[in-house]
């Protein structure tokens, strides 16, 4: 499973040029879910994700987790995250997980990240969807958990 996390001064995800999701300052996660992944990977990933220190303390450094800034966290499923582009001039969908796992572990993530962090908003599984955003830094960090056999 792949997180994409930015750091963001705002965001906001539109389905058919309407509003469905907006947070404030905080962290914007895509999403990947691959073959493979099972909800321990979401799990471990969610973990990760909350206590990820990529907010500046008093002196500027990145010693801060999401929660210790009071920030949101707008999490949006990207399953491009999952593409194999390591060939040729078009990416492979191959690792990605099929849709109707990669929805119930989207959702399962989702859920857990309700119940664990107080202002969390998604975009939608499998919609089309436009994401505005503004990186604040700019800072990105990319997360992957692995499936263990």
């Amino acid at each position: 499973m792949i997180a994409l996390l930015q750091r963001v001064s705002s965001a906001a995800v539109r389905v058919e040029g309407e509003v469905i999701a907006r947070v404030s300052s905080g962290l914007l996660v895509f999403l990947g879910i691959e073959r493979g992944d099972s909800d321990r990977e979401a799990e471990k990933l969610l973990e990760r994700v909350l206590k990820y220190r990529i907010f500046p303390d008093a002196r500027g450094r990145m010693n801060l987790a999401l929660a210790d800034v009071g920030g949101d966290l707008l999490i949006v499923p990207q399953f491009t995250l999952a593409a194999d582009t390591r060939k040729g001039l078009r990416p492979s969908f191959e690792p990605a997980a099929d849709p109707k796992v990669g929805r119930e572990l989207f959702d399962g993530f989702l859920r857990q990240a309700r119940r664990k962090h107080p202002a969390v908003a998604s975009g939608r599984f499998g919609a089309h969807m436009q994401v505005e955003l503004v990186n604040d830094g700019p800072v990105t960090f990319w997360l992957r958990t692995v499936p263990q056999e």
